[in-house]
C-alpha cells in the first residue's frame, strides 16, 4: 500500500466549508482525506506500493505487470510502463494498463488469474497495481470524497493472503453516463445520486450471478451472504458499502421469499462489513484501489480469525462494470500482511491545514 505523504482532517474540511461535521463523518462516513502533492503521481505511487509488495519476491519470477488506472500520464504510454523501468522489471513479461473506472484494477486482476489458471503463465507470476487520484476540485460537492493512494498485488500459484474462487464470479454491465472525465479535464464529471443507483443495480445483478456459481461448485449451500464469512465492496466513501450490503441482503430476501429484515441487515452489516473500512475511512477515494484498501484493512484487523474461511468482495466501475467474486483466507494471511506494516505507513504522514491543501490543489 502506497498513500501521499500529507493528508486533511475531514472535520478541517467540513469547518472550512461551514458544513456540519457530521455531515461527512456520520453522512459519509470519512475521517481523513489523502493530498496528492504534483510530485506524487499515479506512477510514483504505483511504483512505491508495487516495491513493498515485491519485497522478498524474486523478480525474475514475474511474466506480467497490470496496472488499473483512470489517472494515467499520457494518452499512449501506460503507467505501467513507466513502472516497469523503474522498477528494473525483467524485459520479458507482458506490460500494460487497463480502465474502467474504478474496475480496472479488477479487470487486470481477473486476467492475472485466469493466465495463471490457464498454464499460460507456466511458474510465472503477475503483478497487478491499482493507483488512482481522485479528484473533484474545492468548494465541490464531490470534495470530501476525493483521496489518493496506491494497492499492488502479486498474483501467484501459492499465494500467501488469499486463494481466490478462480471462475466463480457474476459480472454485470451496462452503458450509462454516471460518471465521465473527457479527455483534457483534471476533475471527473459525476452524477452522484444517478451513480449510486447505477452501483445498487450492479452489485445486485452481479451478487446473484455469483450466487449461482458458488451454489454450482459447492461452495455455498443455498443464496444468503451469512455463508460469506466477511464482505469488501468498492467504496467511493464508506458509507456506500452499507447500501450495498443492504441491497445484498435485499437480495438474499427477494430469492428466499421473505420480508426484508433491515434492523437484521444492518447487523449483518456491522459484522460483515464494517471491519473492512477503518483504513478506507483514513486514506479517502482510491477508485481502482478502493475495494482493495478495504480488503488490505480487512485482513490487517482480522486475518488470524479469518483463516480457511471465504469472504465476498464486489467490484464496481461507473460507466458501468461490475463484478462479485470470492476467496478463501491463507492460513499464512496474518503474517504476510504485517509485512506491509499499515499502521507504520499511516503514521508517517502529515496532516496539513485548509490553506495548504488549497495550495496544493491549485498547484496540481
Amino acid at each position: 500500500v502506497a498513500v501521499p505523504r500529507r493528508y486533511l482532517d475531514i472535520v478541517d474540511l467540513a469547518v472550512a466549508r461551514g458544513v456540519d461535521p457530521g455531515k461527512y463523518t456520520q453522512g459519509l462516513g470519512a475521517r481523513e482525506m489523502a493530498v496528492a502533492e504534483p510530485g506524487e503521481d499515479t506512477v510514483s505511487l504505483a511504483a512505491t506500493a508495487a516495491t513493498r509488495a515485491l519485497a522478498g519476491i524474486d523478480r525474475s519470477e514475474l511474466g506480467l505487470l497490470v496496472v488499473g488506472t483512470e489517472t494515467g500520464v499520457d494518452h499512449s504510454k501506460p503507467v505501467a510502463s513507466f513502472v516497469h523501468g523503474l522498477l528494473e522489471l525483467p524485459r520479458a513479461m507482458r506490460v500494460y494498463d487497463t480502465q474502467h473506472a474504478c474496475y480496472g484494477g479488477t479487470a487486470g486482476l481477473m486476467t492475472a488469474i485466469e493466465w495463471i489458471a490457464s498454464g499460460a503463465a507456466g511458474n510465472r507470476a503477475a503483478l497487478v497495481i491499482c493507483s488512482d487520484i481522485a479528484r473533484y476540485g474545492i468548494h465541490t460537492a464531490g470534495e470530501p470524497t476525493q483521496g489518493a493512494g496506491a494497492i499492488a498485488m502479486v498474483i501467484r500459484r501459492d499465494p500467501a493472503l488469499l486463494a481466490l474462487d478462480v471462475g466463480v464470479t457474476g459480472a454485470s454491465s451496462t452503458h450509462v453516463h454516471d460518471f465521465w472525465r473527457p479527455l483534457g479535464m483534471r476533475e471527473a464529471q459525476v452524477d452522484g445520486h444517478y451513480s449510486v443507483e447505477c452501483y445498487l443495480d450492479a452489485v445486485a445483478t452481479a451478487y446473484r450471478g455469483w450466487t449461482v456459481q458458488a451454489i454450482a461448485r459447492g461452495l455455498i449451500a443455498s443464496p444468503g451472504c451469512e455463508q460469506l464469512a466477511r464482505l469488501c465492496y468498492h467504496v467511493p466513501f464508506c458509507k456506500m458499502a452499507k447500501k450495498a450490503h443492504l441491497q445484498v441482503r435485499r437480495c438474499d430476501a427477494e430469492d428466499d421469499g421473505i420480508a426484508f429484515d433491515e434492523v437484521a441487515a444492518a447487523a449483518s452489516f456491522e459484522r460483515q462489513v464494517a471491519p473492512s473500512l477503518p483504513l478506507c475511512s483514513r486514506i479517502g477515494n482510491v477508485y481502482t484501489g478502493s475495494l482493495y484498501v478495504g480488503l488490505a484493512g480487512l485482513l490487517d484487523a482480522q486475518a488470524g480469525e479469518l483463516a480457511d474461511r471465504r469472504i465476498g468482495m464486489f467490484s464496481y466501475g461507473s460507466g458501468c462494470t461490475s463484478e462479485f467474486f470470492s476467496g478463501v483466507v491463507s492460513p499464512r494471511a496474518a503474517e504476510r500482511i504485517a509485512e506491509a506494516r499499515l499502521a507504520d505507513v499511516l503514521a508517517a504522514r502529515e496532516r496539513i491545514s485548509i490553506a495548504e491543501y488549497e495550495r496544493i490543489m491549485a498547484l496540481t
